[in-house]
């Protein structure tokens, strides 16, 4: 059975503890890899990657992530590999990848602390208190 994220930033944040934190999710993604085998159309990083490649976040969007190994998240720091496959330049000074939903937290039962990135909505770190996980920014 696979989990069904409703907020594509919390599921990158998931994704990457299994996939490049703890391992368990793979193959682990490698935005070199994908553009040499990417058939559709040629992607060039040195000019695209300062903004997010859609074919990388599609990707990322569609992978199915078995929920049985969501119970091996116990903590989530939103920072990390994925953003940088996603996004090769970014400055991390903008919020295309804040969460905006926090309904996803519930997939995760043992969940228990959350760094995320500064969010212009101050509620987000409410809500995750609400479900009793401890919640900071960045």
């Amino acid at each position: 059975m696979k989990a069904e994220f409703q907020d594509i930033n919390f599921k990158l944040c998931v994704i990457q503890e299994l996939m490049y934190n703890q391992g368990i999710l793979l193959p682990k993604f490698d935005i070199k890899e994908f553009v040499k085998n990417y058939k559709k159309r040629k992607i060039n990083i040195q000019k695209e990657g300062y903004k997010i490649i859609h074919e990388v976040l599609d990707y990322f969007q569609q992978l199915e992530i078995p929920a049985d190994l969501l119970k091996n998240i116990t903590k989530i720091y939103q920072f990390g590999k994925i953003y940088g496959q996603i996004c090769p330049f970014w400055s991390g000074e903008d919020n295309q990848f804040d969460i905006t939903n926090t309904a996803d937290a519930l997939l995760l039962p043992n969940l228990k602390k959350m760094t995320i990135f500064y969010s212009e909505d101050k509620s987000i770190l409410d809500q995750l208190r609400a479900l009793n996980i401890e919640a900071e920014y960045l």
